[in-house]
Formats: C-alpha cells, structure tokens, sequence
C-alpha cells in the first residue's frame, strides 16, 4: 500500500506560480516511478508530468514544457511541481500517483491505468 498527500494548490492569476508537493508513504519511495495528472471541470483527467525513480528522467505534456518542472526528494518521500506561467487552462484538481508495481521500473509511464495509487487531490485555480 502507498499513501499519497497533495499540498499547495490554490488561487493564483495569470502568470503566477504555485508549487505543489505530494508526500508517499507506505513503500520505500525511491524505488519506483512518480506521476502528476489533472482534471478540469467536464474534462478527463490528463497527463502532466512524470518522474523516475531516481529522478533522472522527467517527461511533461505538451502544454506544460517549460513551465512546470517535476522534481522528487526520495530522503523525504516527495514528488513536487512547480508550476510557473500559469494560465486559466491549467486550472484543474492536480492528482499525484504512484507505481509502485513497477519496481525501479525504466518505463517512466504517462498513462493513467499504469498508476496504482492516487492522492486525495489539490485544487490549483488560474483567475484571468
């Protein structure tokens, strides 16, 4: 089992940032592969960034490259996303998850049925 706690969303404008952190438990953390999505209002939950294990790899969907940056603390059991250049578009509840199954795996993956475990949840809101 792995628990996942989102923190750090809220309302910014145009053009601000906001950082958001999720804290695992439950499995050691550094041996597998972190994940951020969101979901807009009436929209699917979508992909946003991806981490490795040890955090040498990253992946970002389109959108989101060169203004989010996915990052991991495994002595602190955390994945962050820092979120600059927001825009109204990113508004949406951000969702950290974890794979867990995939033991240090080199896949890093995008999808959402690759995640096992998900937090609770972080509202993030871009006013224009």
């Amino acid at each position: 089992q792995v628990q996942l706690v989102e923190s750090g969303g809220g309302l910014v404008q145009t053009g601000g940032s906001l950082r958001l952190s999720c804290a695992a438990s439950g499995r050691t953390f550094s041996n597998y592969n972190m994940g951020w999505f969101r979901q807009a209002p009436g929209k699917e939950r979508e992909f946003v960034a991806a981490i490795s294990w040890g955090g040498g790899r990253t992946y970002y969907e389109d959108s989101v490259k060169g203004r989010f940056t996915i990052s991991r603390d495994n002595a602190k059991n955390t994945v962050s996303l820092q979120m600059n250049s927001l825009k109204p578009e990113d508004t949406a509840v951000y969702y950290c998850a974890a794979d867990p199954k995939n033991f240090r795996g080199i896949v890093v993956p995008t999808i959402q049925a690759a995640y096992d475990y998900w937090g609770q949840g972080t509202q993030v809101t871009v006013s224009s």
